[in-house]
Parts: structure tokens; C-alpha cells; sequence
């Protein structure tokens, strides 16, 4: 199969690069033109796969108990496929020139090695048939990925990142261990035999939540993302937030493929996880003073927004409500490729800002357009689309989700349950995403220069601009051609939903319609930006243009500090939901006629973090240091604890 031939490329392609590692420029050619390679092969079976509904299997005997190399391809691991080998591949063509600055002072085979590693792992993940090498190539993901945010390791802060990525890596894969023991329940392990048994469907489903949950960043899993993401180096940040989350939620929608029926509770569940991952996400994103963590929180957003899609699939399910399983799912589904492409962009964005000013402060920037026009351009079609906005896609899978919440039979408490839930919730989302990407966008890119002159900024070289300039172009077209891009979600939604190809006509009907009346929308639109331009350009072709200070309201010397801050934007905002964030204010304010000085300072801590993962590992560190007294060294104590513990054993055997 052409998909064993890519992972092959990819760790070859690898182990290569860590030979050639002192050879700065060198192992970065290889290493991205090996992962290109490889994931445009992997590319046509996916997209082969998409178009023609077939499914492939295959496997070999393997010695490992419980396990066999068996690898599978249809319409649920094709879709993921596609945005986890888009990305990779244009991660490693940013890559190149990301890094292009360590080449000759680092050792750079083994980043390589591991970018390499990471993608044929998460290649692996989502066409694997087996429970054990599900957990072996998601053990190695976590690994991959632990070594590339641990690249500038001499941080300290970047260290902490790491080890709570990798603490919470692990915690969630003890889950997921317990989670395919019951659904073997003592027999294969291999995917097709495992089964849930009816007094168990809402254990296994609480276990999945928990163990993929925390990959994919459900509030309040979420506590390693805003630290990894930022610590790691800008392409391996679009590929983790990107699509390496994503494998949580592919976990999740295969689990969901072995039970025989799924409680209506499940739903609900989901359903509030994406209102509170939603919403809680997207205020902390607009708290944040660095940019990349911004980012890191607008995924916990995003996120939110594809579980309420399950959650409606899921609805659709118990109730037997095909037109409502559909939209959810398709929701879902398109909004996991559209995500992948609008953050990756975003996140190579913010790393062409920080590969040219040196920071990511936003409060430390401004003005960039004038000397990054193409990144500005990028990151503001990046910054539309994160913010469901038409006509691009991020608005095109939210509004499958507004037509999912729209199918529950009408009235009735669940249907009320469902709008306010849904549609309140998606409104709330975009608007406060307006909000954050205004700042954002605002703050980095317009107005005056802060505290970083422009006098050393540039724009970023072609291998980074290239990577930025493909998704954008998708995103565009995404939003043009959505009917066509709707029509390769059938596979997958079978499989999730089980239902034959009629149930499906009259959903299918009723979206396609709504999508092409959007498509014609959004060809409106551009073609009208498009006819403004040339005549702007025409009207100003024979006069002179100049430029000239805005208004600056009887100010004589207007100066980049009377500008507006990211917080001073925020603020509004942020002091309405003030009880949910717990925002820190440090404020030394102006004294006496003529002051010098004044400043304010936010810091707004996850309340997560704060209130609930530090007390509980501060406690687990007391208890450690309690328990360690029993380890003195004393071996002749140590057989006294063995021959106790067995008496115990015996005792409790016998009563």
C-alpha cells in the first residue's frame, strides 16, 4: 500500500537526517523533501478512498500478546488523513526556512528525526486496526511530539511545558489502556472484534471523553496545550494544534463505531464540553498578551465547536433523528479539516512575526504590514476564518452545526435545550472570536510601532511564505467550493452514523442546496473586493498619493503609547466575565503634577490550573515526600514490607 510506503519514506527520511544531523542545511533538505514526499504519497490512497467509498484491509501476524499488524482504510481514517499529511508536509516546507537561522550552531538531525517520526506516528494512529498498535504509535506520537516542544529545553519554562504535556500525555493513555480492555473483554484485540457491551456503554464512553479528551484539549483537560504549543518551534505548533489534537477526536469518533447504541446522555454530555471548551477557549484567548498562546487557546475554542457538533451527532443517533446525526457529524467532521488549515496558517503566521521581530508580545508590536504586507495578508484570511466569518470555511462547517441545531423537532424542552446550547453558544463564540482577532490582527499589524522598531523587520523567506500561502488559498476555496468538499464527507458519516445511503438523500439534498446559494455568496463577495480594487487602482493610477497622521485630537506630538493595548482592547470584555478568569491586575498609577511613570499589567492564570491541577499535585508531591521516608535503604526492612504484604494477601484470599 502506498500508505506503507509513505511511513517508510518518513523514517527513513529520519534516521537519514540524525546521520547528517551536524550538517545543519543538509538534514534540512533531506528532512523536508522526505516528509513531502511521503505525505503526498499518502495523499492520493486518502483522497482515493474519499471518492470512491472503498475500504482496505490488511495485517500480518505479529508476536506481541494481543496485538497484530493489521492496518485499515476507509472513509473515517482517510478524512483525518488528509489534513494530518497537508499540514506535515507544509510544516516541513515552513520548517526549512523556520530553522534555516540554527543551521551551523545546533545539531539539527535529531528535530528532524523527530517531525519525521511524529507524522508517520499520527499516520499510523488513524489506520491502525489493532488495540495495541493503536497505543503503540499513540505512546510514540506523544513521544515525538514531547521532543520537538522540548527544542529549546535550556528554558525553563519550555521544560515545564514539556513535562506537563508528557504528565498528561500518559495520564490519558491510562484511560485509554482500560477503556480496550473492557471492550475485549478477554478476546481480540483487533478492531472489528471488539465489542461494547450494553451495561457498559457509559463507562467505556466516560473513559474515551477522559483518555482522548485530553489529546484533543476538552476543558478541563486542556492544561498542557497553552504550554506546549507556545514552547514548541512554530511548524511543529501548526502541526500540534493543527492536527496532532486531532487524533484525539479520531479516537473518540471510533470508539464511538463499536458501540451498538449510544445513550442519549452521551449527547448532552458532548454537547457540554463544546459550550464550556467553546467559550471558556475563546475568553481566555482574548486575555493573552503572547501570541502563540492566544493561539494555543483558540484551539480549546475550536475544539468546543467540533464537539458540539458530535454531541448533535450524537443526539441525532438516540433518537433516531437522521437529518440531525448528519448535519452534526458533517459539522464536526468539516470543521476538524478547517480548523487544520485556518490554525496552521495562523500558527505559521505568528512564527514568520517571531522569526522577524524576535518576540511575541503583542504588546510589544505593531505597524508589521508595512514590512510583512504578505504575512499580514495571510494571517488576516486566517484570522476570518478562525472567526466563522463568510466566505470562507471556517463559516462553512459552523453553519452545518446552526442546521443541525435546527433539526430537533420543534417545540419541546430538548429542542429549547439544544438552540440555547448550540446556536447561543456558536453566536457567543464568533462574536468574542471577532473580538480576540480585531486585537490581534489590530495590535500586531496596524497603527504605530511599539517597542520594536521596523527598522530590522522583513519579510520572511519563500519556503515559510509558501507554507503560509497554500492554506490560505484553501481556506478561500473551501468557502467557494463547499458543496464539492461536503460530497467527501459521506464516507466517514456512514461509518459514524451506520445509515444506508437513502437516509441520506434528503439531508444530503437540503445541505448541498444551502451550501451552493452560500458558494454564489461568496463569489459575490470576492469578485466584489476584487472589482473594488481595480477600481481603486484606476481612479488613483494619474494622482499623487500621500499619507498622513490620523486625527490626533489637539495632541501636538502624538506618540505609540497612546495607542491602544491588546489589553486596553480586551478590557471591556474581559472585566464583564471577570468572575469565570480571575484576571491579576498590577497597577502603578500616575502621582503628582507633572508624573513620569504609570503602568498596568494583566496576567490572567487558567483557572483550571490555578484552582484545581495545583492544589492536587501539590498534595501528591506532600504525599511523596511523606512515602519516601519508607525508602531509607534498609534492605532487611524492605523483605519485612514484602512478607507483610503477602500475609495481607493470604489473609484477605482466605476471608
Amino acid at each position: 500500500m502506498a500508505i506503507l510506503i509513505s511511513i517508510a519514506i518518513l523514517l527513513i527520511s529520519g534516521v537519514v537526517c540524525l546521520g547528517v544531523g551536524r550538517k545543519g542545511a543538509l538534514a534540512g533538505w533531506i528532512g523536508a523533501t522526505g516528509t513531502v514526499v511521503a505525505c503526498a504519497l499518502g495523499l492520493i490512497p486518502a483522497l482515493t478512498i474519499l471518492l470512491t467509498g472503498m475500504r482496505v484491509r490488511t495485517g500480518w501476524d505479529w508476536t506481541v500478546p494481543g496485538g497484530s499488524l493489521r492496518i485499515h482504510l476507509d472513509g473515517l481514517s482517510a478524512f483525518f488523513l488528509v489534513p494530518i499529511l497537508l499540514i506535515s508536509g507544509l510544516g516541513a516546507i515552513y520548517g526549512r526556512g523556520y530553522l534555516h537561522a540554527h543551521e551551523g550552531r545546533r545539531n539539527l538531525g535529531p528535530v528532524w528525526f523527530f517531525y519525521a517520526l511524529l507524522t508517520a506516528a499520527m499516520t499510523l494512529v488513524v489506520i491502525a486496526d489493532n488495540a495495541i498498535l493503536f497505543l503503540m504509535a499513540w505512546e510514540i506520537m506523544s513521544l515525538a511530539s514531547f521532543a520537538l516542544v522540548m527544542f529549546d529545553g535550556d528554558d525553563p519554562s519550555v521544560r515545564h511545558a514539556g513535562w506537563t504535556y508528557l504528565i498528561a500525555m500518559h495520564l490519558g493513555t491510562a484511560f485509554l489502556l482500560v477503556m480496550f480492555l473492557l471492550l475485549a473483554g478477554g478476546g481480540s484485540l483487533d478492531f472489528d472484534q471488539l465489542h461494547c457491551q450494553p451495561r457498559q456503554t457509559f463507562l467505556i464512553f466516560l473513559l474515551a471523553v477522559i483518555g482522548f479528551g485530553t489529546k484533543a484539549g476538552f476543558m478541563p483537560l486542556h492544561v498542557w496545550l497553552p504550554e506546549a504549543h507556545p514552547a514548541a518551534p512554530s511548524h511543529v505548533s501548526a502541526v500540534m494544534s493543527g492536527v496532532m489534537i486531532k487524533t484525539g477526536i479520531y479516537g473518540l469518533m471510533r470508539t464511538l463505531t463499536f458501540f451498538d447504541s449510544v445513550p442519549d446522555l452521551a449527547g448532552w454530555i458532548l454537547l457540554g464540553i463544546g459550550m464550556s471548551s467553546g467559550i471558556l477557549g475563546v475568553l481566555f484567548a482574548l486575555a493573552q498578551h503572547d501570541l502563540k498562546r492566544l493561539l494555543a487557546y483558540h484551539s480549546v475554542e475550536n475544539i468546543g465547536i467540533i464537539a458540539l457538533g458530535m454531541g448533535l451527532g450524537l443526539l441525532g443517533m438516540s433518537r433516531s433523528i437522521p437529518a440531525l446525526a448528519v448535519f452534526g457529524f458533517a459539522g464536526a467532521l468539516l470543521h476538524v479539516l478547517n480548523h487544520a488549515l485556518f490554525k496552521g496558517l495562523l500558527f505559521f503566521g505568528a512564527g514568520a512575526i517571531l522569526h522577524s521581530t524576535g518576540t511575541r508580545q503583542i504588546d510589544q508590536l505593531g505597524g508589521l504590514i508595512r514590512k510583512m504586507p504578505f504575512t499580514a495578508a495571510t494571517f488576516l484570511i486566517g484570522s476570518i476564518a478562525i472567526c466563522g466569518l463568510i466566505p470562507l470555511n471556517g463559516f462553512i462547517s459552523e453553519f452545518l452545526i446552526y442546521l443541525g441545531a435546527l433539526q430537533m423537532p420543534m417545540p419541546g424542552l430538548s429542542a429549547f435545550a439544544v438552540g440555547f446550547v448550540v446556536i447561543g453558544s456558536l453566536a457567543l463564540i464568533g462574536g468574542l472570536a471577532v473580538a480576540c482577532f480585531t486585537k490581534a490582527f489590530g495590535i500586531v499589524f496596524l497603527g504605530e510601532p511599539r517597542h520594536i522598531p521596523l527598522d530590522g523587520v522583513h519579510e520572511v523567506g519563500p519556503s515559510m511564505l509558501t507554507a503560509m500561502g497554500i492554506p490560505a488559498a484553501l481556506c478561500i476555496l473551501i468557502g467557494i467550493a463547499s458543496p464539492l468538499i461536503f460530497l467527501l464527507l459521506q464516507p466517514a458519516i456512514g461509518i459514524l452514523t451506520g445509515l444506508p445511503a437513502e437516509k441520506f438523500e434528503v439531508s444530503w439534498s437540503q445541505a448541498v442546496s444551502s451550501l451552493v446559494a452560500i458558494s454564489v455568496i461568496g463569489l459575490i463577495l470576492w469578485l466584489g473586493i476584487f472589482l473594488l480594487a481595480v477600481l481603486r487602482r484606476a481612479i488613483l493610477k494619474r494622482r499623487p498619493v500621500e499619507s498622513s497622521v490620523t486625527w490626533d485630537c489637539g495632541y501636538a506630538a502624538p506618540a505609540a503609547r497612546m495607542q491602544y493595548t491588546a489589553t486596553s482592547f480586551a478590557g471591556p470584555l474581559t472585566n464583564l466575565f471577570g468572575l469565570l478568569m480571575q484576571s491579576r491586575s498590577h497597577r502603578q498609577l500616575p502621582s503628582g503634577l507633572f508624573p513620569r511613570q504609570a503602568s498596568v499589567e494583566t496576567h490572567t492564570p487558567d483557572v483550571f490550573q490555578r484552582f484545581f491541577y495545583t492544589p492536587i499535585f501539590n498534595a501528591l508531591v506532600w504525599i511523596s515526600r511523606a512515602v519516601r521516608r519508607l525508602q531509607h535503604g534498609r534492605v532487611h526492612l524492605y523483605i519485612l514490607y514484602i512478607v507483610l504484604t503477602l500475609l495481607a494477601l493470604i489473609l484477605w484470599s482466605l476471608a
